[in-house]
């Protein structure tokens, strides 16, 4: 795996770090997880596996970190190894056969209703739900995966373009 590659990831996971910190939790403690947008990202920019568990491990290890569920550590761990795998499989399946912009809201959408049934069936099993399942799927996993196709464009595109500006070109390397 090429340094710049990883110093690519960890730089992104560390703004999505900022983000998991400004982001207040609403329901029960639950934030929104915005550092999926940036998990995202990540695989978009570098689609190989290593790279995959590299940023499923990072990403894991900080929302474990900034977490305001009860318990919500090792659920975010397993959470996002989970949907960091599955995610690179569909953008493996799917390949970049659609509008560039949908593919990653379309992605980013989906990733985040995996990411978020995901953790809560792990939270369940693990440290138990302080609501109910369909409460907490509508009132944060529906709003953070709408939230997150914004997000997710709005960050791709932003590294995008400081990609070309700065003339690093990782696709190649």
């Amino acid at each position: 795996m090429n340094l710049r590659k990883n110093i690519l990831t960890a730089l992104l996971i560390a703004i999505g770090f900022i983000l998991s910190q400004i982001i207040p939790g609403v329901i029960v403690g639950m934030k929104f997880d915005l550092m999926l947008s940036v998990i995202f990202v990540c695989i978009f920019i570098n689609k190989e596996f290593k790279n995959v568990i590299l940023t499923a491990f990072l990403g894991g290890i900080i929302t474990s970190m900034t977490t305001t569920f009860p318990g919500g550590q090792l659920p975010n761990i397993i959470d996002k190894f989970i949907t960091c795998i599955i995610v690179f499989l569909i953008v493996k399946i799917i390949g970049e056969k659609i509008n560039k912009i949908i593919y990653v809201g379309l992605i980013s959408f989906i990733g985040t209703i995996i990411s978020g049934s995901v953790f809560l069936i792990a939270a369940s099993l693990i440290v138990g739900l302080p609501a109910s399942f369909k409460v907490l799927f509508m009132g944060i996993v529906l709003p953070t995966a709408f939230a997150n196709i914004l997000m997710t464009v709005i960050i791709y595109k932003a590294v995008k373009v400081a990609l070309r500006v700065s003339g690093i070109n990782i696709a190649h390397q």
